[in-house]
């Protein structure tokens, strides 16, 4: 069983949109939507879609978020791993199936979705992605060819040893580098590179200082 996880922050616009498009076929798995601290009605949008929410009083960061709903499916259900998703839209649901193909096949424990630099994606972001892709992987001494991605699907062994600590979206990283620390063997997928017209969260100079952080900490 396979939970859906998908942290969003004022997403109304698109999260609507995108719950219809989720297969209704992932199992038994439920789907998880953390508000953090939305002013608009991304909460009611989700719960009238069905989807189990989770709302932070404030804007407390993508880390956070992820922390709180990776709590939800280790206690309340019987998922055996947990997919994430962004919420404006940027990875499609019908590639969802990718992701289940992998996982069946048992030899992996962390599945990234790998977009295709070049092919949609704002030059920034392709330097981006690919420096810190390169860090990343340095760093664990795994083949870690898109860092960034948030459409990654998660065994529940790895959210039970792996404690997340950040509360930004360096949290993505962290988690990488943690996990493959303890051994857990991380794989990819091809996605589609997708961009809309949501606006972006993340401040870059912060985020940058943030991730350089994460990358440089010594973990026990």
């Amino acid at each position: 069983m396979t939970a859906i996880l998908i942290p969003a922050f004022n997403a109304a616009q698109s999260l609507g949109s995108l719950l219809e498009k989720i297969p209704q076929n992932i199992g038994d798995g439920c789907i998880v939507v953390v508000d953090d601290g939305s002013s608009d009605d991304t909460s009611r949008i989700a719960a009238d879609a069905g989807a189990v929410v989770i709302r932070h009083e404030r804007n407390r960061g993508k880390g956070a978020a992820l922390r709180s709903g990776f709590d939800y499916v280790l206690a309340s259900t019987r998922s055996d791993s947990v997919l994430t998703m962004d919420a404006d839209l940027q990875h499609d649901p019908a590639e969802i199936s990718k992701f289940l193909a992998a996982w069946e096949s048992g030899r992996t424990d962390i599945i990234l979705g790998c977009r295709r630099f070049g092919r949609g994606m704002p030059i920034h972001r392709i330097l981006s992605n690919t420096i810190t892709s390169s860090l990343v992987s340095a760093r664990t001494g795994a083949r870690i060819r898109d860092s960034q991605t948030g459409f990654r699907l998660i065994a529940r062994e790895v959210l039970l040893s792996v404690e997340l600590e950040a509360d930004g979206y360096e949290a993505e990283t962290e988690f990488l580098i943690k996990a493959a620390r303890k051994g857990f063997r991380i794989s990819s997928v091809p996605i589609a590179t997708i961009y809309g017209t949501a606006p972006s969260h993340m401040t870059h100079w912060k985020t940058t200082k943030r991730f350089l952080q994460v990358l440089l900490r010594e973990y026990k």
